[in-house]
């Protein structure tokens, strides 16, 4: 008797929270959500990290980064290794799904509502990880986004929320994502501003805010809070110091347009190679870069901080950026389910050292500003090859904790960003990765909004639903109700919905007849689709336009074979939502 009251009281309260969130200024109960998938999205790349960290300190001798210690043979063979897994993995268990990453996310907002799986959850986990772990040119950054995703979108249909709710889910999990695996918890929220193209507003940004701060602290209570990267101080003194900036910003969108252009043409030029011997061929080529230039091998956390902290001959570095930047187009273009940012902000890293040696040669700058201007290469090339500035700045003021880049940085990072947009042309990274395997990915104002409520936010619930014969006794009884809309069943099922003061108007003008016909009286008939509970707005209007008809009936199955309808929806209370 216990079990059965909990459960009468769970589920009440649960269809209630349901429809206050379809509501897009549900802002209690999203902040809440918001706070759970944090620690969600924290105790998962928690897991990542010491799975792939714990895994390369048992393999690597000092520290686990150090694939330059181990034997040339090793640097060959052990990228190929890992594609074999990777390849075997997906073959088994991916039914389809090879395309991963923020990429994936984009795709799944834009097309699919939120809703992500967790085969595509578990794809990412462990073949980021091998990935990582065997030395291919990836990064993390990538994954622990759409870990972060996919853990708010999974909580959402567990939950089964509105769609509505479940992409809030789904940006708060990117937020989260960016927060614990960089400890920068202000460039999460501001990634998942511009990434995922949302509106800004209070109710909207506090959950993402919650969820970036709660999986920034359960990180922080693991891994500790000290900078990731430790940059020597520096501020420009002089104008002439602006020069090496101005030139880095350049090279830098330079080097973006390169980097996107290299991953959409080999992603184009593997898909005509199948799955296992295009993973194959990506190991062949990690192995190759291994074996020559072994800095390119994996995260490349240690060879980063060289470039931070040390001056390195221009040879070297102008070698490294471009191993960086075949190793990880490669990997990435044929299909390795590892990240674009880590290895974004090594070629930028590697770009602003080279920068700042030119310059100390050529115009007589301080040799020692090289470190400098890698930290602003690091910005400028994460933003303008996944155009989000904002985000690649403040990230970079995070990841240093210094302030002090910050002017330079707006410049350099907006310049990089005007160079590779304007100049060569070039969409973000992402967008580009879901372009070259056929999806397109546009963000419109209106169609946000829409996205932004769910049907039960304004669906009329003032109905009835009644079979087409009913007695005028019938009739008289509705009209004491006051419905504003009558669902007439047809052949067992909802089929159209009239106004309820058509009922009133046929019984003043026929005082005589005793049984009424409701699809023959005079009456502006609507015929009805049906849309999940769970649905947005722009969902609504999608069925709108594809079924032909003017209203909807709001539906949700609450037992096999049994639908509960909830309300009504007509176009013209969808288009009032956004019009007014």
């Amino acid at each position: 008797m216990g079990k059965r009251d909990f459960m009468g009281g769970w589920r009440p309260s649960l269809e209630r929270l349901r429809l206050q969130l379809a509501r897009p200024d549900a802002l209690l109960a999203h902040a809440l959500l918001g706070l759970v998938t944090g620690l969600a999205t924290g105790i998962v790349i928690v897991a990542f990290r010491l799975a792939v960290e714990g895994t390369q300190a048992l393999m690597l001798p000092e520290h686990g980064e150090n694939y330059e210690a181990i034997a040339p043979v090793w640097r060959f063979v052990l990228p190929l290794l890992g594609a074999v897994l990777i390849a075997l993995l997906f073959l088994r268990f991916a039914k389809g799904i090879y395309v991963l990453g923020i990429a994936r996310v984009l795709e799944r907002m834009e097309y699919h509502q939120g809703h992500m799986s967790l085969r595509g959850f578990m794809l990412q986990f462990f073949g980021a990880a091998i990935a990582i772990v065997s030395g291919h040119s990836v990064g993390r950054e990538g994954p622990h986004v759409y870990l972060g995703a996919a853990s708010g979108s999974l909580l959402g249909q567990w939950l089964s929320l509105p769609n509505n709710s479940i992409r809030t889910l789904v940006a708060c999990g990117t937020a989260a994502g960016i927060s614990a695996s960089f400890n920068t918890p202000l460039a999460g929220v501001i990634f998942a501003l511009e990434v995922l193209a949302l509106e800004y507003s209070i109710t909207g940004f506090i959950p993402i805010i919650l969820a970036a701060v709660s999986a920034n602290a359960l990180s922080v209570s693991l891994f500790g809070s000290a900078p990731i990267l430790e940059v020597p101080t520096f501020l420009l003194t002089a104008v002439s110091d602006l020069l090496p900036v101005l030139l880095i910003g350049v090279f830098a969108g330079t080097v973006s347009a390169a980097y996107i252009q290299l991953v959409q043409s080999i992603a184009s030029a593997g898909k005509q190679i199948d799955f296992f011997r295009r993973i194959m061929l990506a190991g062949l080529v990690a192995g190759v870069f291994g074996i020559f230039s072994p800095e390119v091998m994996g995260l490349g956390y240690d060879s980063l901080d060289d470039l931070l902290t040390q001056t390195l001959p221009w040879t070297f570095l102008l070698i490294l950026l471009i191993a960086k930047l075949l190793a990880t187009t490669v990997s990435v273009g044929l299909g390795i389910p590892g990240g674009t940012i880590g290895p974004a902000l090594f070629m930028g890293a590697t770009l602003g050292h080279l920068s700042g040696v030119t310059a100390a040669a050529v115009l007589g700058t301080d040799i020692n500003h090289a470190s400098f201007y890698a930290l602003l290469g690091m910005g400028a090339m994460m933003g303008a090859s996944l155009q989000a500035p904002l985000a690649a700045l403040t990230a970079v003021v995070e990841l240093t904790h210094s302030p002090g880049v910050i002017m330079p940085g707006m410049l350099t990072i907006i310049l990089a960003a005007v160079t590779s947009k304007q100049l060569f042309k070039k969409d973000s990274l992402f967008v580009t990765m879901l372009r070259a395997n056929g999806l397109d990915y546009r963000s419109n104002p209106v169609v946000a909004l829409l996205r932004r409520s769910g049907v039960a936010s304004i669906m009329n619930t003032r109905f009835t639903r009644q079979q087409p014969q009913i007695s005028r006794e019938q009739a008289q009884r509705l009209m004491s109700e006051k419905p504003e809309w009558i669902i007439v069943d047809y052949d067992g099922k909802p089929a159209f919905a009239m106004p309820g003061i058509a009922i009133a108007s046929h019984l003043s003008q026929d005082a005589d007849a005793e049984e009424i016909d409701l699809l023959e009286i005079p009456a502006d008939r609507f015929e009805l689709a049906a849309v999940h509970l769970q649905a947005t707005l722009q969902e609504a209007l999608d069925i709108l336009n594809r079924e032909g008809v003017e209203a909807l009936y709001v539906t949700r199955p609450i037992a096999p074979g049994i639908n509960h309808i909830y309300g009504v929806l007509t176009r013209g209370r969808i288009e009032s939502a956004y019009q007014y």
